[in-house]
């Protein structure tokens, strides 16, 4: 339900995702972001509107998390793995804030990481505050809307989700973790240090299982390199032909020996046919595709913001999309 007060909010993590997320607020009357917070050195005291190419705001950014007064919720968006969040986590929790994050990992962090989940969630209980880890990919594309599509299911035997997306229309961070640009070896070089790859996508599978009831055997994941087939030029690259357009990634999460999940993740510079495709293999069998794909940049965004509503009106404690009220576009 809308409501005509709009929120207070505290904005951690003033990099290219909270910047983004910043210029969506401002277009909102539903929520204000009133503090922002970031660590580096160089925007301390730095209007927020100016680092994000706009006017100046009057929003200064700190880099104290104990300069946030005055506001209902906390988006965090700063890091995508739990052990370097968790301390941040706690920090907001401690001051009695709850908490949207665009972490990855904090999507569903029960089976990778129970003693930080743990943690996070009794200290959660502790401040009568709710956690929700949430985007759009770990959060809903390849998770939360699957399960949301089985509702109608008599029941599924196994369960497949495809993203393919062109990647030169996302911000320019996104093309470099996915390794638009790099050659075969570079590419297989950052792959094996694990600093190249789709975030998430195991969380995701342990989601699904966990809402199907299935008992996970292990988890399987597969990441390649998408080839140029001809010269691309992004704003920030130039890749040629032979060279890195982007990643493919395959989940596969196996139940009783054999294959019931399958998650496909490709983003590339160039990809020549962009779609989300949920694909149920049950009773009815289901196949849903969204024609051209949900902007990822834009969902991300509009999630996180949408979620601070669903977030205030959620039990205390570490949350997942599962436990909280639906989260649905409240903006004017």
């Amino acid at each position: 339900m809308k409501t005509n007060t709009p929120i207070k909010a505290a904005l951690v993590g003033a990099g290219p995702l909270g910047i983004n997320i910043y210029k969506y607020a401002l277009k909102r009357k539903d929520i204000i972001i009133t503090h922002v917070v970031d660590i580096a050195p160089s925007l301390t005291g730095k209007d927020m509107g100016a680092n994000s190419g706009l006017d100046p705001t009057g929003v200064l950014i700190s880099d104290k998390i104990s300069d946030i007064k005055d506001v209902q919720v906390a988006i965090l968006a700063t890091v995508s793995d739990l052990p370097r969040i968790g301390p941040q986590l706690l920090s907001l929790i401690e001051a009695g804030l709850p908490v949207v994050t665009t972490c990855e990992e904090m999507f569903f962090p029960w089976d990778s990481s129970k003693d930080w989940s743990e943690t996070i969630d009794r200290a959660a209980k502790d401040k009568n505050v709710a956690i929700l880890g949430t985007g759009v990919n770990p959060g809903f594309l390849m998770d939360t809307l699957p399960i949301m599509l089985t509702g109608v299911c008599e029941h599924v035997d196994r369960l497949e989700v495809r993203r393919y997306q062109d990647a030169q229309f996302r911000r320019i961070p996104f093309q470099k973790k996915i390794g638009a640009g790099l050659s075969w070896d570079e590419f297989e070089k950052k792959k094996n240090e694990g600093s190249l790859r789709h975030v998430g996508l195991s969380e995701s599978m342990h989601f699904i299982a966990h809402q199907l009831g299935w008992s996970l055997e292990r988890t399987e994941d597969k990441i390649e390199p998408v080839i140029a087939d001809r010269n691309l030029v992004t704003e920030a690259l130039r890749i040629m032909s032979g060279q890195v357009a982007g990643i493919r990634q395959t989940g596969i999460g196996i139940v009783n020996g054999q294959e019931r999940i399958k998650l496909t993740f490709q983003a590339s510079v160039g990809e020549p046919d962009s779609y989300d495709e949920i694909e149920i293999f049950g009773t009815p069998h289901i196949r849903s595709r969204i024609i051209g794909g949900v902007h990822g940049d834009v969902a991300t965004c509009s999630i996180i913001l949408n979620a601070c509503h669903s977030i205030l009106k959620a039990a205390p404690g570490l949350r997942t999309m599962a436990d909280v009220p639906m989260i649905t576009s409240v903006g004017a």
